[in-house]
Parts: structure tokens; sequence; C-alpha cells
């Protein structure tokens, strides 16, 4: 579209008519003019004759030409105010789950491709969308997930969502954590402690490894296998503790383990003295929304007998996913 009119230098139109806007701020002649404009036809009240292409006539008129010719182009697109266009592609993008293609989204919205583009530049520019590693493709930015994660701790469904643990944590007897991916890790979003004078402090907040900690290793199983083995190839796993799993094909078959059986473990790989198990909390769509563990001090409770309380853990798990989709 910006280049349709530079293909017109012998012609010329009088800018007024194409250009008076309405009070809604929108030309008042369809694009229909425009293009009856472009062609010769005179029958729109548009005159050819003397134009100039180079004078600030034209330069004021670009912008609306190009507005007329997108909105003749964007078919379903149209339909979309131009202030949800950036929203609805942030929502795709979160709704999709892994990096994609601005194409991709323009097809799905039916938004033309100088218009895609120019929103996920202003995306990425201000933090919403970030490059994935390829170069092409998107993901949410660092503001994006900081939306999602003070949607999900919004006042109202942090009440119902600390019940739930503190049910857990009182049949249990030691902490209960909710924990949601992040690029470095898994965060602590919530928590209720055990009334045990002998706990092991991982305030809300916290961040802690992906390779090592049970809510890490349940987020890993969820992921493509492609993009499971380029995580673990992509830096050499550090050895939190003497039983840190730090072989990539080793961890990867654990990982598959996981994801089959539906629960992740964590035998003081993270910290010494220190046993958990997590389970996932997933989504309307199967997909992994946070997960739900517990851990205590191997003093207390072993890996196996935290195991015998998993069908607790997993009721939760449920109602907390039925919370999340209220």
């Amino acid at each position: 579209p910006g280049g349709c009119v530079d293909r017109f230098h012998h012609a010329s139109l009088r800018v007024e008519p194409l250009c008076r806007l309405g009070c809604n701020g929108r030309a008042l002649f369809p694009p229909a003019a425009l293009y009856g404009a472009l062609s010769g036809r005179t029958d729109f009240g548009v005159d050819l004759r003397g134009f100039d292409p180079r004078s600030r006539a034209h330069a004021a008129a670009r912008p609306v030409i190009r507005g007329m010719f997108e909105d003749r182009s964007d078919k379903s697109g149209s339909q979309i105010p131009t202030n949800l266009r950036l929203l609805l592609i942030l929502e795709e993008v979160a709704r999709t789950g892994v990096p994609i293609k601005p194409a991709m989204i323009g097809e799905r919205l039916g938004l033309p491709k100088p218009t895609i583009h120019r929103l996920f530049q202003t995306a990425e520019a201000e933090g919403f969308l970030q490059r994935d590693i390829d170069g092409r493709s998107y993901g949410p930015g660092r503001r994006l997930r900081a939306l999602a994660v003070s949607t999900i701790s919004a006042q109202n469904l942090r009440m119902a969502r600390l019940a739930v643990m503190k049910g857990v944590a009182d049949e249990i007897g030691e902490t209960c954590n909710l924990a949601t991916p992040d690029r470095e890790g898994m965060t602590y979003l919530d928590r209720v402690e055990t009334k045990w004078p002998l706990r092991i402090q991982l305030p809300v907040g916290t961040q802690v490894p992906f390779h090592c900690t049970a809510s890490g290793k349940m987020y890993l199983s969820s992921l493509k296998a492609s993009h499971r083995e380029g995580y673990l190839a992509a830096r050499p796993l550090e050895a939190k503790t003497p039983r840190t799993v730090i072989d990539p094909a080793v961890l990867l078959k654990e990982l598959k383990e996981t994801r089959q059986r539906g629960y992740s473990t964590d035998d003081e790989e993270f910290m010494d003295g220190m046993a958990a198990i997590a389970v996932p909390i997933i989504d309307s769509r199967g997909r992994l929304l946070a997960t739900l563990s517990v851990h205590a001090p191997v003093q207390r409770q072993t890996l196996t007998n935290l195991l015998t309380f998993l069908p607790v853990l997993k009721t939760a798990a449920r109602e907390l996913s039925d919370i999340s989709e209220d």
C-alpha cells in the first residue's frame, strides 16, 4: 500500500475530498473512491490534473491513502477496532504457548503484514513480547509475564487459592507451594508454611532452577521434546548437591517418565536434607499453568513418605485449576 501512490506520479488528486474526516475521525469516502481516483476515474469528484506528487498536499494525503488501502486488504481484520488489535495479538501469543511468527498471528486475525509487523515491533520495544532465539518468532516478554503473574495474584483468586493450599498443608503437615515458570526458573507465587518449627525457608518470590527441583522438572516435562532437549543442551547443568542430575541424557529420561506418570520428585537434588514432590495445575486446554508442590526435611518426611500424599496433591491441583478458569 505504501508504494501505490508513487506509481502514479503522472496523476494528481485534490487532497481535500479524500482527507475530509467525520466526527469519528475516519475518512468520509470509502476505499473504492481512492481506487477510482488512482485508476483515472472522475466520478468521485476527484481532479487528476496538475497535481505535483512531491507537494505537501501529497505528503499529507499519504497516511490516509495507506489507511484506506490497508482497510481494503484487511477483510476480517478490518472488523477489529484499532485499539483492540495489540491486545488480541498478545492473547494469541499467550494462547499458543510456544514462540510464534508474526505471519501466523496475522493469518489468524486477518490483519495485513504491515500492521502485524508494526504492532509486534511496538510490543517488543515495550517489553510485552520477546524475540525467540531463532530471531523470527516471538514469545511473552518480561512485562507480559509480569502481567500474567499479577492477574493470577488478584486478591479474590488468591484467597480461594490459599484456602485450598492451607487444606493441603494441614492434611500433609508440610509446607505447600505454588510456583509458576519464568525464563530462568520457577518462581514461588504462593506458599502455606508448615506448623513445625523445623522448616525450610523459601519465601514467596524465590526463584529456583528448573533442572533440580520438583516444580522445575514438572514444568520441563510439559514442554515439547525438542524444547526440552534444546534447553538441556544450551548450558551445563549446575550441581546443587551431590544428588543433582547433571547428565542431560539421564535427566531427559526422567522427564519423559515424569510426563507419563503426572508428578515429579526432588530427592535432595536441590538442597541437602530436603525432599519434594510436585503435580501440574493445568488449564482447560491441557497446558501447565503452575505447579503445586510440598517439601519437607528428610528427617521428618522421606520422599517415599511424601509420595503417599499424591492423591491429596492431585485433588488440590484440580481445584486450583477450576479456580483459575472461573
